[in-house]
């Protein structure tokens, strides 16, 4: 974790930034000027009204992030570079983080991102279990900064992956076992 760094805009009062360093210079100028108000260290309590995580996912995308009142367009971002997915928690339907993105598995001839090769448990590197999960599988959702599944934990530990710990297996014959698997399970509402 970050420490992270609270600015009140003069000219909104009701508008804060957050920003990564102490003179919040990545701030948009035309909502400020801006005033420093707090300081948040990685290891001190969070007690604002928004999550520390969007607050990192704004600054990642932005290099700000704005809550409150704010008078002017967002522009939207349809796309996402391949690292900024990797790392991305997983989570199931109740909210609860079930792995961590590794890897996107791409088809070499149409570009398309098939697979995820999602890692689940481990402390340190060790004990890491490695499962592949079709891309269509997972919807990103904004409020937990992460992608939600419903595909069930033992959904996920029944599916052959294509990564372990140093091997991959790009043969056609565990390609058609991978598609085999995820063809019969259903999409539920996510």
């Amino acid at each position: 974790m970050r420490t992270y760094y609270v600015f009140q805009s003069k000219t909104a009062p009701d508008l804060l930034g957050f920003a990564e360093s102490p003179a919040g210079e990545t701030l948009p100028a035309d909502l400020g000027p801006w005033v420093s108000s707090q300081q948040i260290g990685p290891d001190e309590e969070w007690t604002l009204g928004v999550s520390r995580a969007i607050v990192a996912a704004g600054i990642m995308e932005n290099g700000f992030y704005l809550w409150g009142p704010v008078n002017r367009p967002t522009s939207p971002h349809p796309v996402i570079a391949s690292d900024r997915v990797e790392g991305t928690a997983v989570y199931d339907l109740r909210g609860a983080q079930i792995g961590t993105i590794k890897r996107l598995l791409i088809e070499k001839v149409s570009g398309r991102v098939l697979y995820v090769d999602v890692t689940f448990g481990g402390f340190l590197g060790m004990g890491v279990h490695h499962h592949t999960i079709p891309w269509d599988k997972l919807s990103y959702d904004k409020e937990l900064e992460g992608y939600r599944t419903d595909v069930t934990e033992a959904q996920v530990q029944g599916a052959p992956a294509f990564y372990g710990d140093d091997r991959v297996w790009p043969d056609r014959r565990r390609e058609q076992e991978m598609r085999d698997y995820w063809k019969d399970i259903p999409r539920g509402p996510i």
